[in-house]
């Protein structure tokens, strides 16, 4: 990422957790990492700290207990101070009600995780260099 500020991780499955720090490591991504096991956490995380402490981008899986990726997105785009942050779904979900609903409610990104390593390497890659050329609103 372009600058040095978190990254907010919503993921529940410590495998998925393990391979995108790997991932971000591999590619010299060196931004915290706050990692939150399910929407309502990440949430509660997001409501308690200050704006000039958002996370830079917040990727967040679909398929989560207590508020699902879907329904983290929904109560982001509703509130004014987050709505702003970039959201990236990142999840084995390729239903195409999923995929809708997410860009209805605008989220950022949606991409599916690869279950070869290498190839999840290339689309954290991909999440970055977007997000390191895109010029974003203050």
């Amino acid at each position: 990422m372009k600058n040095n500020k978190k990254i907010l991780l919503a993921e529940d499955d410590i495998i998925d957790v393990m391979t995108i720090k790997r991932a971000l490591k591999e590619i010299n991504i060196t931004n915290p990492l706050i990692i939150k096991e399910n929407g309502e956490e990440a949430l509660n995380y997001l409501m308690s700290i200050e704006k000039n402490e958002y996370p830079c981008i917040i990727i967040s899986d679909i398929n989560m207990p207590k508020l699902n990726g879907i329904e983290f997105l929904k109560e982001i785009k509703k509130n004014d101070k987050l709505k702003r942050i970039p959201f990236v779904i990142l999840t084995t979900s390729k239903e195409e009600a999923d995929k809708c609903e997410s860009f209805n409610l605008g989220v950022s990104g949606y991409m599916i995780k690869p279950v070869d390593y290498i190839n999840f390497v290339e689309v954290v890659k991909t999440i970055n260099l977007y997000w390191t050329i895109s010029e974003l609103p203050d």
